[in-house]
């Protein structure tokens, strides 16, 4: 009796997984495709969210000087499933590729140049690694976005994505 109970449960646990894996694929394939202006809460113009700022020399990094609409994020997209297109900003890497980066909405953001304001920045969690570690590769980056301020060494982001799909485009 023992034998088929567990027998039982090892067909329920490998349907149950075979679940999960096919889930994220899924998920990926019926992501809502978004555009850097729906990061944006609806009502704010674009050109309200741009700030000043000024070059630290020292540590060479920009200083960015954002109003309060630079910061505000459209909430709605809270633990949506979205795809969105972008281009990467390596923060971690290792020996496979990049595991955490900064999807940014145009080449050159964050670099000797005003950084996005933070509601035009995702941080971007993948595993497996992306595998590559060159700058500005141009990707469409699918998964579940988080609206919420996060910290990396370059800039202040407004969203996190943990990545589910990764694709590069022309």
């Amino acid at each position: 009796m023992s034998q088929t109970l567990s027998l039982k449960l090892t067909r329920r646990t490998l349907c149950l997984g075979a679940a999960a894996l096919a889930a994220p694929m899924v998920r990926a394939d019926t992501a809502r495709q978004i555009e850097w202006d729906d990061l944006i809460p609806p009502g704010v113009p674009y050109s309200q969210i741009i700030g000043d700022g000024e070059m630290d020399v020292e540590n060479d990094i920009w200083k960015p000087i954002y109003d309060d609409n630079a910061v505000l994020l459209n909430t709605d997209l809270h633990g949506e499933v979205v795809k969105l297109p972008g281009y990467i900003v390596p923060l971690e890497a290792g020996l496979k590729g990049v595991t955490v980066f900064l999807l940014v909405p145009y080449v050159g953001a964050c670099i000797h140049v005003p950084p996005p304001p933070p509601n035009q920045l995702v941080i971007v969690e993948t595993d497996p690694p992306w595998p590559s570690t060159d700058l500005w590769d141009a990707v469409w980056v699918s998964g579940i976005m988080t609206a919420a301020p996060r910290s990396s060494e370059i800039a202040e982001a407004g969203y996190t994505i943990v990545a589910e799909h990764i694709e590069r485009f022309d």
